[in-house]
């Protein structure tokens, strides 16, 4: 006998999600990148949902950018996540940031997903974001192969969007790499299948990443808002004989990099 499928919804616990997000969240991204930053030209967030936000998969970070992401959305909006179900059972207490899992390697999890998203979504006040290629996938690979589900998902919609969001991750002029991100324009719900929601959603998609790319070889963080700031230079000995020599020499210490080489140019 199968058992019976979790309710997301009930597993979900606001005090955990937020204690997460506001508090554990920040300091993790810290240590690990040089900053997290969302280009400028990103859309706005819809102010009225339900919203399925459709990710590409570059890596490991996708969901925690996500969580730090949710920032951006409306006060209220209840967030919810899909993952394998095996990648779920490594880390079970993201049951209590509101995440399902899903067996991707069935039709019968497929379906589950499908059931389990549209109940979720039956709630204005929601958002499931879901990482639409399935796999990990490189940035530049083109087509991106949307998986169908998050196309269902979208047909399914009678109200809310379908919001594109692209993620990147580069090493520019520090040892620690940049967290990129850029939201694309909403798609509003309404008519068709999911065979052409899931076209549709990957044309967007693909707008979105194709421009943060963009963003991402100019190497200029003037094209983005920094969400988190994390920190700068090697540190160690190497950051100590750096000061000593700036303040023997009369010159600012610059911890980063790029002002560190300016810095001595002048």
């Amino acid at each position: 006998m199968n058992a019976t499928p979790r309710d997301p919804a009930a597993d979900r616990r606001a005090w955990f999600f937020h204690g997460f997000r506001d508090h554990y969240l920040p300091g993790k991204l810290r240590k690990h990148f040089h900053a997290v930053r969302l280009a400028k030209g990103s859309a706005a967030v819809p102010a009225t949902g339900p919203l399925v936000v459709a990710m590409n998969h570059p890596g490991w970070w996708d969901p925690l950018l996500a969580c730090e992401l949710s920032r951006r959305f409306p006060a209220g909006t209840e967030h919810f996540g899909a993952i394998d179900q095996d990648a779920l059972a490594v880390y079970p207490f993201f049951h209590k940031l509101g995440v399902v899992g899903v067996d991707t390697k069935s039709v019968r999890g497929a379906a589950e997903f499908l059931r389990t998203g549209r109940r979720l979504l039956g709630d204005p006040r929601r958002a499931l974001w879901v990482t639409a290629q399935g796999v990990f996938a490189d940035v530049r690979r083109r087509p991106l192969g949307l998986r169908s589900g998050v196309g269902h998902l979208a047909a399914g919609l009678t109200a809310g969007f379908v919001l594109p969001v692209a993620f990147e991750y580069v090493f520019w002029d520090e040892s620690k790499p940049e967290a990129l991100v850029r939201i694309g324009d909403p798609l509003p719900a309404g008519g068709g299948t999911g065979r052409t929601w899931t076209a549709r959603i990957e044309a967007a998609l693909t707008t979105t990443l194709d421009a943060l790319s963009a963003d991402a070889m100019s190497r200029d963080p003037g094209r983005f808002e920094t969400l988190v700031g994390g920190r700068t230079g090697a540190g160690g000995v190497y950051d100590l004989f750096r000061r000593v020599k700036a303040t023997a020499t009369g010159r600012r210490f610059a911890a980063g990099h790029a002002d560190a080489v300016r810095d001595e140019r002048r």
